[in-house]
């Protein structure tokens, strides 16, 4: 058996090969294309023009839709071992799963609202996508070190807790490079500037914030790397549950005076 047919953990598995394989492959269209320059654009920037825009909505949903999955497995799997356990945990796990879903809704948002369209919905959805899903993983950590080593080893929170502090790191730098972009080119449109010159005004800042922003968004895949040990411990069933004896329940149904009705119809009389 491979590694990924072990429980659930092609879960999480699929999540960080499909939303990695979204970014680079739009990348590197954008760049065979020339609709970008190559030297770290913004990841909104390589979804702006056909083919490649196509391409980013249609598998960025998927990855949404990754996610959502991703998170609720992994709600349930902390609910069902915390049984009986610290209220702490229940409150944890419950809020971890609101803010997974909404930074899987805020993915959704960007892959089918583009930044050249309505860039204040776009930012919204960016928003949501990078501010909740730092609160996730940072929710999941404390999770994670509140449940070790009951559940897990000490390795897993270890390599939880760099993942966030990464995903701290990315975030802070992306926030203090764009204020000081923004501060240095107030005239300039900067939603709309895709072509930068080494040595200009703003260069710097714009590749440190490019960067932080490629850094915090692979920080978040990886991050879902840590769930595919303990999704191989979780097996899921569907089970069906019949309610009645019959397929269709006609307890609350006369079938007597329905058939009464039919006969003194004068359809079935043979009268019009």
């Amino acid at each position: 058996m491979w590694w990924f047919q072990r429980g659930v953990s092609v879960l999480p598995a699929l999540l960080v090969t499909w939303s990695s394989g979204t970014f680079i492959i739009n990348y590197v269209i954008a760049v065979l294309l020339g609709h970008i320059d190559p030297l770290i654009p913004y990841i909104s920037d390589t979804s702006l023009d056909v083919p490649e825009r196509c391409l980013f909505g249609f598998m960025l949903s998927i990855s949404s839709f990754l996610g959502v999955a991703t998170v609720y497995v992994r709600y349930k799997q902390v609910e069902a071992l915390a049984i009986g356990g610290e209220q702490r945990l229940h409150r944890l796990n419950f809020a971890g799963l609101a803010l997974g879903l909404l930074s899987s809704v805020g993915m959704c948002i960007v892959a089918n609202v583009q930044k050249s369209a309505i860039i204040s919905v776009h930012l919204v959805g960016a928003g949501l996508t990078f501010g909740t899903g730092s609160l996730y993983i940072l929710v999941q950590t404390g999770l994670s070190y509140h449940m070790q080593p009951r559940f897990h080893g000490r390795d897993i929170l270890w390599a939880r807790t760099v993942v966030g502090l990464w995903t701290m790191a990315s975030i802070v730098t992306l926030f203090v490079s764009s204020v000081v972009l923004y501060d240095d080119l107030p005239d300039v449109e900067l939603t709309h500037k895709l072509n930068w010159t080494p040595g200009e005004k703003g260069y710097a800042a714009h590749l440190v914030s490019t960067a932080a922003e490629w850094s915090l968004a692979f920080s978040f895949i990886l991050f879902f790397l840590t769930y595919i040990k303990d999704f191989q411990k979780l097996d899921m069933r569907v089970q069906a549950v019949l309610q009645s004896n019959h397929l269709y329940d006609y307890s609350h149904y006369d079938v007597r005076a329905h058939l009464d009705h039919e006969e003194q119809s004068p359809l079935l009389a043979g009268s019009i």
